[in-house]
């Protein structure tokens, strides 16, 4: 008598999910989104620690070390503004090499400016080009994988977290060398130009016409929730960058060994990237991931903050990596499948308040130290993680009641 089994037949929604999940394809739109996003990311976090360096040779005060920070803003601003109507007339590759050349002209003044006033229009230029080139990047992703548009972000940002890992290294070692620091900034304009040469006539996805007749009205309000969302979670790490090394010092550390711990945090990020970009291989995972990714931020940054020994004080400066990291690319996946066929205006408004939101509020949290105390005034970092909490069920609840 001989026994056999037969594999069981799959369930229609496991053949489903395997479906959708074998579907997501990394074409070369993809492949060269993934790069220029990568690329910004590298300028962004190689602009604050090059204007330490910047400031030592000009010789410009604290005050205009802000005033810096303010322009970027400013340009930022500027981008989200424009972004729908330059969109309008510019097909996506047009606007995404024109971005790119911009932003390579923004970071050419800053580097190579040898007066204030240069720099300073260098910083304004690098904003407003820098951030069109992120959003235009972004509705690519958008536009070419639609409801799976979580999993493309996702992945974009894990080279986006290993660029903020290795910037800071790669200017730190060039500033030691005769080379100098200047030329960090050179290598993401390397880096596009093969871009340019390789996909200069690849296609890119066309933007989607709105879905229904009020695509002239104004967005969901599921998506202006979400939008907010993706502000304060960025809001969150801005806190943690800007003075996460002066509460490493607050329990003891130096100062430069406070500043090299603050790779703690990236590698976190990183290492919390590569976690999400495995799991949204699976679709309809965005907001179980964003609740988990919010329980494993709450309690680390508790750690960070309230502990006196420096190595607890590091673990929690990781872990709170781990939780921020897919805090941003799901965020903006939810808020652009709630646009409701108006991704550039949701892409563009979504980046109008981050950098509203996460201007203000390193800003803030300064001024609460300068008054209450650092320790106090960090209090601030578990109302933004609560915020998100309210933010993702309000978002969550208006998508439902709207369809």
């Amino acid at each position: 008598m001989y026994r056999y089994t037969t594999r069981p037949r799959p369930t229609t929604a496991r053949l489903q999910t395997e479906i959708e999940t074998e579907t997501f394809v990394r074409d070369a739109p993809t492949v060269l989104a993934y790069a220029a996003l990568a690329c910004w990311t590298f300028w962004l976090y190689a602009f604050g620690p090059a204007l330490t360096l910047l400031r030592a040779e000009l010789g410009f005060s604290y005050t205009l070390l802000g005033v810096y920070e303010l322009l970027w803003a400013a340009g930022t601003a500027l981008s989200a503004v424009g972004f729908v109507w330059v969109a309008r007339r510019l097909a996506r590759g047009a606007l995404l090499w024109c971005s790119a050349l911009a932003t390579v002209l923004g970071a050419g003044l800053f580097t190579l400016g040898r007066s204030t006033a240069a720099t300073l229009l260098g910083a304004v230029v690098f904003g407003l080009a820098g951030t069109t080139m992120l959003t235009v990047v972004q509705a690519v992703l958008s536009d070419r994988h639609g409801d799976r548009r979580d999993r493309a972000l996702t992945e974009a940002n894990v080279g986006a977290g290993a660029s903020a890992v290795f910037a800071p290294l790669v200017l730190g070692a060039l500033a030691a060398t005769a080379v100098g620091w200047r030329a960090t900034f050179v290598l993401p304009a390397a880096v596009l130009v093969l871009l340019y040469l390789r996909y200069r006539r690849q296609p890119l996805p066309a933007a989607p016409r709105p879905a229904t007749a009020r695509g002239d009205g104004g967005l969901p309000l599921a998506c202006w929730l979400f939008a907010v969302l993706t502000a304060v979670s960025s809001a969150i790490e801005f806190c943690l960058v800007y003075f996460g090394p002066q509460l490493l010092i607050h329990a003891g550390m130096s100062v430069a060994a406070a500043s090299t711990a603050l790779s703690s945090n990236y590698l976190g990020i990183l290492i919390g990237r590569l976690l999400g970009a495995r799991l949204t291989r699976r679709p309809d995972r965005a907001v179980v991931l964003l609740y988990a990714s919010l329980a494993v931020t709450g309690p680390s940054f508790v750690l960070f903050w309230l502990t006196d020994q420096p190595a607890l004080a590091v673990l929690g400066l990781f872990l709170c990596g781990v939780g921020i990291a897919n805090l941003y690319p799901l965020a903006l996946a939810l808020t652009l499948g709630a646009a409701g066929g108006q991704e550039d205006r949701a892409n563009a408004r979504t980046q109008l308040i981050l950098g509203v939101v996460a201007g203000v509020s390193p800003f803030l949290l300064g001024s609460l130290a300068d008054r209450y105390g650092l320790v106090t005034a960090f209090a601030l970092e578990p109302v933004l993680i609560g915020g998100c909490l309210l933010l993702l069920w309000g978002g969550l609840r208006a998508r439902r009641t709207s369809t």
